[in-house]
């Protein structure tokens, strides 16, 4: 079995390569070949210190990844959240690859919000509203700034002095951030991301200007809501995959009549992205087994061939 290390796989890690494995990953969710079986969620023996198991399969690729959130792990000089993908051999069933993938994750999960906001977002949309101050958040901001012109990043969250860290961090690399209240973010916002683990809804849908895209990334569990229904009547409903979106993402809180689409199709063209300038799109990314196969992938064959040079040196 091939493992690559933590330190390995964050050195090779970027946001392109994310991207395009990423987008590759949600056209393959899209096809009938594809499998996303139900997401397992459980706890260690602190009931604080949680996990998640989801797994899938394509025509090319079957594993899984198992997500962890240990939130003393500061304390202890290490990140709360990590991660592990495994790529199985298919021909014997024993486990082929195992990526340690924590800031892999990251780059993941912000991967299919730029794939998403690439399709749906105005291509003019400068002006991003930022719902959490978690590590998270700020490899959102990065993504989304690849991908649309932003000047402005608009910062909302419940602890001030992570909210002015966090506005530090991205004006040292060269984003506009400033700290702002949940309304005046939303009334300025061109795109809105959520990016925490609330239980209720984080604005008001009357607060949302028409022409908006959104994001919801942080609801991946039964319960988790970050999005003010009101949104699911008037915006038009995107997401990585309808049948989890609708068991833990924020779409488990829509209507059952509404219509959700899956990025997927979007990029293969058999549905529509944005129509009209005006209209409020909305995401939901309660994240893929199949995105961390395909960037496990990616990260496998960067390494090979980081291996064979080597090798001919």
């Amino acid at each position: 079995m091939i493992f690559i290390s933590e330190a390995t796989s964050a050195a090779l890690i970027s946001h392109e390569l994310a991207y395009d494995a990423v987008r590759q990953a949600l056209l393959a969710a899209s096809e009938p070949e594809a499998h996303s079986f139900p997401v397992v969620h459980g706890h260690g023996s602190e009931a604080s210190n949680t996990f998640s198991v989801k797994a899938a399969a394509t025509r090319e690729l079957a594993g899984l990844k198992i997500g962890s959130f240990w939130p003393g792990n500061p304390a202890n000089g290490l990140p709360r959240h990590n991660s592990l993908i495994l790529l199985f051999d298919q021909q014997t069933g024993k486990m082929a690859v195992a990526i340690e993938a924590g800031k892999v994750n990251a780059f993941r999960t912000a991967a299919a919000d730029a794939v998403a906001a690439d399709l749906l977002a105005r291509t003019d949309a400068s002006v991003l509203a930022v719902f959490g101050t978690g590590h998270q958040a700020r490899y959102e901001c990065a993504a989304l700034a690849r991908i649309r012109p932003i000047r402005t990043v608009l910062i909302v969250g419940r602890d001030v002095r992570k909210s002015t860290e966090m506005a530090q961090e991205l004006m040292a690399v060269g984003l506009d951030a400033h700290i702002s209240d949940a309304e005046s973010a939303c009334r300025a916002a061109d795109i809105i991301v959520t990016a925490t683990p609330s239980r209720a809804p984080l604005f008001n849908a009357a607060w949302v200007k028409a022409g908006t895209h959104i994001v919801s990334m942080g609801s991946d569990a039964v319960g988790k809501q970050e999005l003010p229904p009101d949104l699911f009547h008037t915006g038009r409903l995107f997401c990585d995959l309808p049948s989890q979106s609708r068991m833990i993402g924020d779409f488990q809180h829509a209507p059952a009549h509404v219509t959700l689409t899956a990025i997927g199709d979007v990029i293969s063209a058999n549905a529509a992205g944005r129509k009209t300038p005006d209209e409020i799109t909305v995401f939901d990314s309660s994240g893929l087994s199949i995105q961390d196969l395909y960037i496990g992938q990616r990260i496998l064959a960067v390494w090979q061939q980081a291996k064979q040079h080597e090798g001919v040196q």
